[in-house]
């Protein structure tokens, strides 16, 4: 069940966050992600929007989304993978924002192909200049919400 963070579930959100980021990025050092972990917990999930995929108690996966477009994490646990978690969460933010943004490794190569699935695209690649790794900035459109006219401009004549 996807349902909205609460305070309760930072401890199991960053124990999930680490244990899957250092799993989804073996060609990053592990003690760059140890070291960024503070941030994640002090800054971005406070910043954010998160909402957790819970199941008989547990917390096995999560999205974040800052700026009401940008999705700064999404995480599910390894045993889950290919049963359609992330595939619900990201589904559950795709109906609440009309455009979304993100992040990705190129080399995280199971990531890439995800997101490619749920109809993000590529719209640039750079380098990250803490990691040196190439990352690409992919990005999903609504196309109804994107091309349906602005309501104060259609005619009530």
């Amino acid at each position: 069940m996807i349902r909205p963070y609460c305070d309760s579930d930072l401890k199991p959100l960053m124990q999930l966050w680490l244990k899957s980021t250092i799993l989804a990025h073996p060609f990053i050092r592990e003690d760059y992600w140890r070291e960024s972990a503070s941030a994640v917990r002090d800054v971005y999930i406070p910043q954010s929007r998160t909402w957790v995929y819970e199941e008989q108690g547990s917390l096995i996966g999560f999205i974040s989304v800052l700026e009401a477009r940008f999705i700064g994490a999404l995480f599910v646990e390894q045993a889950y993978y290919g049963k359609q978690i992330g595939t619900a969460l990201i589904q559950h933010v795709q109906a609440q924002f009309p455009l979304l943004s993100l992040e990705v490794y190129q080399q995280n190569t199971r990531a890439c192909r995800f997101y490619h699935k749920q109809g993000f695209v590529i719209v640039e690649e750079n380098v990250n200049q803490d990691t040196q790794a190439t990352a690409l900035i992919m990005q999903w459109a609504n196309e109804g919400a994107v091309n349906a006219a602005p309501s104060d401009s259609v005619d009530h004549r």
